[in-house]
């Protein structure tokens, strides 16, 4: 059974094709544009001459399953691009992708009648493309670009078996039962607001799961040898310009004039972990110098890509900068990595790992450049970890080390990364003191672990389907008690927790201890306490799990023993 990445890959790309051939049969005067494969499945944008409404994705769905029960065979030919053209000449958005294609020729995916401006790659014949859904109908632009043309975009999904669509798609489900904006409303995490497009408004409770985020990460760092720094959210232009920040990522920098004089509000929050640096002179016994900042940034983002905490205008980033001499690039690299997959493992994460070389726009020579990366993979090849390069992929200023996890709902993230940097000590003339009494240049190593504190939060949400783990849970205790009699007892064994720093509550309703269970599960509280006389009498609780499990008889001593199993 073909199921590697690139057979996948081949089955979608094949899937869009047969996608378009469907839309062509039944709406024969609508415009193709593309259609390629994605990671989780394909989409095609198309300009139809009255827009597809979702009621037309079961038409279109069984026109596919018609076509590929004729087993139409899939070929693929090179045909010049004089002809090109003519195949193409009512079709202006074909004859832009002819014009920008290499060569005098190019390829032309066919089955059947149907025909395919195409780089080719598929599958035999249709009858191979049995495991199809069509997911829904979205809007689009020509190229990804507001400016030019709007089109429509139908996204799907196909697979080789029965067995792997109907898993996908039962995962896809919990996807959109715990997406983490529902969530955060039910939960009364966080919000957005209309007055604020693209900024998060955290509430009591999603502000404590941020502090405890922070709380656990600053632990790991401190004993890592860090100091923390905090520095301006808004600098000078100049500052920008000399960091390379202003010419590579200016368009999603927000500004302001103060004094007749601009200033950025930072993208990134390197140039102020730099300043610092720079205050005086270092010798090679400060080095390395590891400084965190739980910096927040404002990147411009389109509103058209925003997506709740995955995709924000404003977010805080937990960064570290270490400066230190190239011998020692190989160790901090090792012990970051060592760190990611500590703290990833907390959280019950697997982590694929990539390497991201040298980007086209890239500062500085191709000998640091492949210095830098061939530190990164011998900090990785020592921490006996699995990796693939992803080529071209990395900053600007240096190659970099993507951590890449994966959630309970299958789906992969990028959250931590590693970056070496020979650049910006240049462009700041940064310096150090040798042993012989000489300057040297450090190395900058730019470091993330959870990325952004919002897109990990959005990540944990879901991941853990609103059910957050005891020790980052808003509300770890909730106090049940099924008279008013027990109130007494119960605010004992509260005042006694919360001297614990456990963070507990005592349910104040009137209502029946029923109504107050379902209220604890909805808001997800990890356990419920239920006290009545027998528990009062005993000295003891009922502990009461999210899930419905019961433990009777619980003294005070047990329950503080798991509570200090639960923190570990």
């Amino acid at each position: 059974m073909k199921d590697n990445a690139l057979d996948l890959q081949k089955l979608r790309h094949s899937a869009a094709h047969l996608l378009a051939q469907a839309v062509s049969e039944l709406f024969p005067n609508t415009l193709l544009t593309i259609g390629p494969a994605t990671e989780m499945g394909f989409f095609y944008d198309f300009l139809p001459t009255v827009n597809f409404k979702d009621e037309d994705l079961k038409a279109i769905e069984e026109r596919m399953q018609e076509i590929v029960k004729r087993k139409l065979p899939l070929t693929h030919e090179q045909m010049s691009k004089v002809e090109a053209r003519k195949l193409y000449k009512n079709n202006p958005f074909k004859l832009e992708l002819i014009e920008g294609i290499p060569g005098d020729s190019v390829g032309i995916a066919r089955q059947g009648d149907f025909y395919d401006l195409c780089k080719g790659g598929h599958v035999d014949n249709t009858g191979e493309i049995r495991h199809v859904k069509l997911h829904g109908i979205s809007g689009a632009y020509w190229r990804a670009d507001k400016n030019n043309q709007a089109l429509q975009r139908i996204s799907g999904t196909a697979f080789f078996t029965k067995e792997d669509l109907k898993q996908f798609e039962q995962r896809r489900a919990d996807a959109i039962k715990y997406e983490h904006r529902k969530l955060g409303k039910e939960l009364d995490l966080f919000s957005f607001h209309d007055e604020g497009p693209g900024f998060p408004f955290y509430h009591p409770h999603g502000q404590i799961v941020l502090n405890e985020l922070k709380n656990y990460l600053r632990g790991k760092l401190t004993a890592a040898g860090y100091d923390e720094i905090n520095t301006p959210i808004m600098l000078s232009d100049d500052l920008w310009k000399q960091s390379g920040h202003y010419a590579h990522y200016k368009k999603n920098m927000y500004f302001c004039v103060i004094d007749e004089k601009s200033y950025a509000i930072r993208p990134m929050n390197c140039p102020g972990a730099i300043l610092i640096y720079k205050e005086r002179p270092h010798s090679y016994r400060e080095l390395p110098m590891r400084l965190a900042e739980f910096g927040l940034v404002h990147r411009y983002e389109l509103s058209g890509v925003l997506h709740g905490l995955f995709r924000a205008r404003a977010f805080t980033v937990d960064d570290g900068h270490i400066f230190c001499t190239k011998d020692q690039i190989e160790d901090e690299v090792l012990g970051t990595i060592k760190m990611i997959k500590d703290v990833f493992e907390r959280f019950g994460f697997a982590m694929k790992i990539a390497v991201a070389t040298k980007p086209e726009n890239a500062m500085g020579s191709d000998e640091l450049w492949q210095e830098a990366t061939d530190a990164l993979k011998n900090a990785l090849k020592r921490a006996q970890l699995d990796f693939v390069i992803n080529e071209g992929d990395g900053a600007f200023y240096g190659p970099k080390i993507e951590f890449h996890i994966e959630d309970s709902l299958g789906r992969s993230w990028q959250c931590g990364t590693v970056q070496v940097d020979f650049f910006q000590p240049e462009n700041f003339d940064l310096s150090y003191i040798t042993s012989e009494g000489t300057k040297a240049r450090p190395v900058m190593i730019h470091r993330a672990i959870y990325g952004s504190f919002e897109r990990f939060f959005g990540v944990l949400l879901e991941h853990f389907k609103g059910k957050l783990p005891f020790w980052l849970s808003p509300v770890q205790i909730k106090l049940l008690t099924i008279t008013d009699d027990q109130r007494p007892y119960a605010q004992k064994i509260m005042d006694q927790l919360k001297a614990l720093e456990v963070r507990v509550s005592i349910d104040e309703s009137s209502d029946p201890i029923s109504g107050k269970i379902k209220r604890a599960q909805i808001a997800q509280v990890p356990w419920m306490l239920v006290i009545g006389q027998k528990e009062m009498d005993q000295n003891t609780v009922t502990l009461r799990h999210r899930d419905g499990r019961q433990e009777f008889g619980v003294t005070m001593d047990q329950l503080l023993e798991k509570i200090a199993q639960e923190r570990a």
